[in-house]
């Protein structure tokens, strides 16, 4: 799941060094993205997971673990 999750957040945000991307990584602080790019990267993961993310709990979404944990329960 992580290994999916980065890519999409790679190929959204345009990062080519993908050791940036951890677990701990806050999508905001540390990549740089704005809200249209946290929607699109919510958009891309809904898709890829065929899930529907509340946009309530996706504004709360910040960094790459807190989306795995949420899909994990979302199961």
């Amino acid at each position: 799941m992580f290994n999916s999750i980065k890519q999409i957040i790679e190929e959204q945000l345009g990062i080519t060094d993908s050791e940036r991307i951890t677990l701990d990584t806050n999508l905001e602080e540390d990549l740089g993205a704005d809200s249209l790019d946290a929607v699109e990267i919510i958009m891309a993961i809904e898709d890829e997971f065929d899930v529907e993310i509340p946009e309530h709990i996706a504004e709360e979404l910040k960094t790459v673990s807190e989306i795995i944990a949420y899909l994990e329960s979302a199961k």
